[in-house]
Parts: C-alpha cells; sequence; structure tokens
C-alpha cells in the first residue's frame, strides 16, 4: 500500500521555508529572496529522491529502495506542493523588488512549470491508462527537463565565491544522481543483452 506522507512532507517543509526566510531577512525583499531560495532547495531534495527512485532499486533492492520507488508518485507529489510554494514566494519576491523577472527565466521555468503540473496531474492509474505510451513520454520528458533546470542554475552558482558554498554541493549532487540514473541504466542494458 502507497504511502501519502512525503505529499505533506512537500508542503510542510515548502511552508517551513516560507516561515523561517520571513522570521530571518532583514526586510520584505530581502526575506522572500531566501523564500525563493530556501523553497527551491527543499523541493530539489524531494526531487532527487523522486529522480532516483528507480535507479536505487536497480542497483541496490532493499526494502528502503523498494518503499521509496513504491511511494515515488507521492514523492513526485510532495516535490509538485513545495515547489509551487516556491513559485509564490518566487513571484511574491520580484513583486515585492520590483525586479523583471528575466524573459529567460519565464520561458525556461515556466515550461518546467507547464510539465511539472502535466505530470502531477496524471500521477494515477487512470491517466496512464489513458495515455498509454505518451504517460511515459511525458514523465520522462519532464523528469529530465526539471533536473536540467536545477543542475543549469546551480552549475551557474559554482564559480560565485558568494553562492558557491551551496551551489557546489547542489550541483554535485545533481550530478551523482544523473551518473546513478546512467549506471542503473547500463546496469538494465546489460542484463537485455
Amino acid at each position: 500500500m502507497q504511502s501519502k506522507w512525503p505529499l505533506w512532507l512537500g508542503v510542510v517543509a515548502g511552508a517551513l521555508a516560507v516561515i523561517l526566510a520571513l522570521g530571518t531577512g532583514g526586510d520584505s525583499v530581502d526575506q522572500w529572496r531566501l523564500a525563493a531560495r530556501w523553497t527551491a532547495r527543499t523541493g530539489f531534495l524531494l526531487f532527487i529522491l523522486t529522480y532516483c527512485a528507480s535507479s536505487l532499486v536497480r542497483l541496490w533492492p532493499n526494502r528502503a529502495t523498494k518503499a521509496l520507488l513504491r511511494d515515488r508518485r507521492w514523492w513526485g507529489l510532495g516535490f509538485a506542493a513545495c515547489h509551487t510554494i516556491h513559485l509564490g514566494a518566487f513571484l511574491t519576491y520580484f513583486r515585492t523588488s520590483g525586479e523583471p523577472i528575466p524573459t529567460g527565466t519565464v520561458i525556461v521555468a515556466g515550461f518546467g512549470y507547464l510539465l511539472l503540473y502535466a505530470m502531477a496531474a496524471t500521477s494515477n492509474r487512470a491517466a496512464m491508462q489513458a495515455l498509454g505510451r505518451n504517460w511515459k513520454r511525458l514523465h520522462k520528458t519532464g523528469i529530465h527537463y526539471l533536473w536540467f533546470i536545477f543542475a543549469f542554475s546551480y552549475v551557474g552558482r559554482v564559480a560565485d565565491p558568494e553562492r558557491a558554498v551551496y551551489g557546489v554541493p547542489l550541483f554535485a549532487v545533481a550530478v551523482l544522481a544523473a551518473l546513478l540514473r546512467f549506471t542503473a541504466y547500463l546496469k538494465s542494458r546489460r542484463r537485455i543483452a
């Protein structure tokens, strides 16, 4: 039986990140900047668990990895909930600061949110059956596109001395997650051959 608690974890973690940021930042612009950052990082951790679930089972099948895979839908929905809170914090930051949102961000992130919400809306058996092979295409494209957004955004912080302290480890996690998926893919291909 699947456990829905990862969905609520995403809601609570996102809300707590906002509450902490609003209590920590200096002025309202700084508070919402922190809220946007912290909700993104919180969502990233939930995303990575979702992204790696099937690979972890292929490489190390045990009770914990099988439970993660069994509940992957709920981890994904928890990520979607947390990242919806991130979207609210992000938009509030730009409204509060008066800065325009860069056009590239609107296009790239906007498409990412379209995919995220399409995946969330189709995370059920009825949608799987109705979409057939397109369900897998949507989810595979969506999860890799979201991985790219996270990796690209964190690699941009690696060379910045002020932001490298979190850019380097988060980019490393993204790269390790991709390597894990690739290793699991190679293992499954060897079994077929």
